[in-house]
């Protein structure tokens, strides 16, 4: 289990709006925004707490309004640079805090002898197959709903070990059972992967809302999309069972599934994403997926 190392801060700054550095009366009764709480890691996400309303700003752009409770969430990319200026705007005044990140090791692997057709689309019917998925997927995406992200905590969706981490980079190879065609491709695994027999129940790590429930997505086959709200997306696949459909909110425990071993899958067993949205862009590009080991280990 990766272990969660926070860094000292190295610096809180409040300056005016003109960039001079005294502090205004306005300034002292305005909460000091600040995000050195989560997971503060590559791959992981920041918790920021301040005043309502307030702009997180990282790389230059921003990344987060905070809610009406003064909460927002900030994902940190797998291969984010260590060291984090993060920029704040509240009440007409402007903080910085700078954070360092623990670093990953994620490894590589080497999958042989695999059926093609289970890794990626060949004929043309998987090829339309894959195509009609892929928009289901991404107007999914461009859906938000509100909600406390999981500032509420968050739970394992399954039962079972772990049997695939967040993170590494694999590479496949095999022959197509269809086409008789050798294939060899690269990939990076962006879920968690819990082993687990078909027909076991999967149930929602948090609060949120359904914005995809289908049986039969080309890669993912039976899947589910719960917007848990601040961005973050739980993504599950593989599914043998979905039992919920779009637009139905559900509570954190509720089954919402049993898995399976549907799609593009080597075995039974249930894959968990969660992808992480910048609600302070329409700009999808830039949206990616976090390590869920690192968010079931954040304390709160």
């Amino acid at each position: 289990m990766l272990r969660l190392i926070a860094l000292p801060i190295l610096a809180i700054l409040a300056t005016s709006p003109e960039g001079g550095n005294a502090v205004t009366a306005s300034a002292q009764e305005t909460i000091t925004p600040t995000c050195n709480a989560g997971a503060i890691q590559q791959g992981g996400l920041l918790l920021c707490t301040g005043e309502p309303g307030t702009t997180v700003y990282m790389n230059g752009g921003a990344v987060a309004v905070f809610d009406a409770d003064g909460r927002a969430s900030v994902g940190l990319a797998q291969h984010a640079e260590p060291d984090v200026t993060l920029r704040f705007t509240s009440n007409g005044e402007r903080f910085t805090e700078s954070l360092t990140l623990a670093t990953r090791d994620d490894d590589f692997r080497v999958l042989e002898g695999l059926d093609c057709d289970r890794v990626d689309a060949r004929t043309q019917e998987q090829i339309d197959h894959a195509g009609r998925s892929w928009v289901k997927k991404q107007a999914a995406f461009q859906e938000f709903n509100e909600g406390a992200g999981i500032w509420n905590g968050i739970t394992r969706p399954s039962e079972g070990p772990m049997s695939s981490p967040f993170g590494p980079t694999r590479r496949y190879t095999g022959v197509s059972a269809v086409t008789g065609e050798a294939c060899d491709s690269v990939s990076v695994h962006r879920g968690y992967d819990i082993a687990t027999p078909v027909g076991t129940p999967v149930v929602a790590p948090a609060d949120g809302v359904i914005t995809l429930a289908d049986g039969d997505l080309y890669y993912e086959g039976g899947a589910i999309f719960l917007d848990h709200g601040q961005g973050l997306v739980s993504v599950f696949m593989h599914l043998s069972e979905v039992q919920v459909e779009a637009g139905q909110r559900v509570e954190a425990g509720e089954q919402i599934a049993l898995t399976g071993n549907t799609g593009r899958t080597t075995g039974p067993h249930l894959h968990w994403s969660v992808k992480w949205r910048n609600t302070a862009s329409d700009d999808r590009g830039g949206d990616f997926y976090i390590d869920p080991a690192l968010l079931l280990d954040i304390g709160y």
